[in-house]
């Protein structure tokens, strides 16, 4: 029975961080914990204004948790000290909740029923805190062990791609007896989590931590490894059974129709984040530094302040961030995101609170260069976005033009599908109008005992989706291979039939 008072008598209390002047100057995680005993005590108590509702939208529904955590168990045992039975009710939704915990920007809270009305209730329950702060007690406290397969099926299975969507569907097939090898063309293991989220936001011993676990649990892991380059499809097929491709989205979008996009010094957002988070694996210098630059970072999404993040930590001299939409209300509008849908209002980073500037409705016109063809300023326009009957989208400049300066620009608009790979050409895969390839109810492609799963499915998107569609994938590769399945089924199955092209 939850704590049918505890929102009325707990205030929220939401994570503290380090101060900005401090936490500018190096490349720890921006919060301030206490020892996790204190952490576990304070979670405790926000663990009590969860009221466990009829209707959990936190995880139900099309608004909730995509991978359908059991968000008020979990929360009633955290208020109960209960930690080993915490972790166990989170495990069997989440494969690394210490993942989610940290990188998920949590529609579960936006879902939650306390946020319906925050000026009465204070908010949302701070779940995705309490969900990092029963994974980092189980790590702690040493209650995450390796899980070794009962029997062995014999079959092997080949990932491809070692984001959070390919370590889910691994780590799920590890567990279910197969064979299971994961190839990453990078030379370290995580995919995005590894070189595209800073380690500000996530530390890489929490990502290593988990690595090893599933090593220990059976997977193989192999790096610097391109299938389709450095691997044979041919030799793909003949050793293994099944395939699962989580190769990701990383196509980024870009546009080359504005004068002076190939001046020296505009660059795309990954650019700019995987040199410098390489830098911070002891790779060396990155080449691409905002040191003593004016940075412009076109797009105001979270790749945008990742950006903005690492330019204020490289010491950049100024820096601003453009966007083409109107700026957000500070508060949901019911009329335009009534809840539970993930309201439409203006995200503060805490990247914004260290510094910088952000400007909307305006967009860039062109890059102006130096002599030696290096780009010094950028000229914007205030603009609107306008949509035709069709619904498509188009930016019109409203207002007069003005000159920015600009040392360093870097586009972080979003991206557009799967790269072009090899191995797609060779398996005759062909990416549908979305830029992603297409799969059947159970996460087949139309090449059998090949499957897709993550942001190569669905697009780029959350950590959280990528994990529900790597379980989802695991348990049909499972029903190939052995005609039945003991993995869980999807929550929310998200494949999109075969025709879809």
């Amino acid at each position: 029975m939850p704590d049918i008072h505890g929102f009325l008598n707990v205030q929220k209390q939401d994570a503290p961080k380090r101060p900005a002047a401090e936490r500018i100057n190096d490349w720890r995680e921006i919060y301030a914990e206490p020892s996790l005993t204190e952490r576990a005590k304070e979670v405790s108590v926000q663990a009590r204004r969860c009221m466990d509702c009829g209707i959990p939208f936190c995880h139900s529904g099309s608004s909730g948790c995509p991978l359908g955590n059991l968000i008020p168990e979990w929360n009633d045992l955290a208020r109960r000290g209960r930690w080993s039975a915490a972790i166990e009710r989170l495990h069997a939704t989440n494969n690394f909740p210490e993942f989610t915990g940290r990188v998920c920007p949590a529609p579960c809270e936006a879902a939650c029923v306390l946020s319906i009305a925050e000026n009465d209730t204070g908010g949302s329950v701070t779940i995705k805190r309490i969900e990092q702060t029963i994974a980092d007690a189980a790590w702690e406290n040493g209650s995450i062990t390796p899980q070794l397969a009962a029997v062995s099926t014999g079959r092997s299975v080949a990932v491809v791609g070692s984001g959070p969507a390919g370590l889910a569907a691994a780590q799920q097939l590890t567990r279910a007896g197969h064979n299971v090898t994961v190839f990453e063309r990078d030379d370290r293991l995580g995919g995005l989590l590894r070189y595209g989220i800073p380690a500000f936001k996530m530390d890489k011993g929490v990502l290593d931590q988990r690595l090893n676990q599933m090593r220990a649990e059976g997977t193989r892991f192999v790096t610097s490894c391109e299938v389709g380059v450095d691997l044979e499809i041919s030799a793909l097929r003949s050793q293994y059974d099944a395939v699962v491709l989580a190769v990701g989205a990383l196509r980024a979008r870009d546009d080359h129709s504005i004068e002076g996009r190939d001046l020296a010094g505009v660059h795309l957002a990954m650019s700019h984040l995987v040199p410098s988070n390489r830098e911070c694996e002891g790779d060396g210098p990155t080449p691409i530094s905002a040191r003593g630059k004016h940075v412009v970072i076109i797009g105001g999404g979270d790749t945008g302040a990742d950006c903005l993040g690492t330019a204020h930590r490289q010491g950049a001299a100024s820096v601003t961030q453009l966007d083409y939409n109107p700026e957000p209300p500070s508060e949901r509008d019911a009329a335009v995101t009534p809840w539970p849908a993930w309201p439409l209002v203006l995200r503060t980073s805490p990247a914004h609170a260290e510094g910088g500037v952000r400007r909307y409705q305006v967009a860039v016109r062109r890059f102006l260069g130096d002599d030696a063809g290096n780009v010094r300023a950028m000229v914007l326009a205030e603009v609107k976005v306008e949509r035709d009957a069709d619904g498509r989208r188009s930016i019109v400049p409203v207002g007069e033009e003005v000159e920015l300066p600009c040392d360093m620009a870097l586009f972080a608009i979003g991206f557009e599908g799967v790269e072009h790979m090899a191995l797609l050409d060779e398996y005759g895969l062909e990416l549908n109008r979305r830029g992603v390839l297409s799969c059947g109810p159970d996460y087949q492609t139309t090449v059998p005992g090949v499957f897709v799963c993550g942001d190569a499915h669905r697009g780029a998107s959350l950590v959280v989706w990528a994990i529900a569609e790597g379980r989802s994938a695991a348990q049909g590769v499972d029903m190939y291979l052995m005609g039945a399945s003991d993995l869980p089924a999807p929550v929310h199955p998200t494949a999109l039939p075969l025709a879809v092209k």
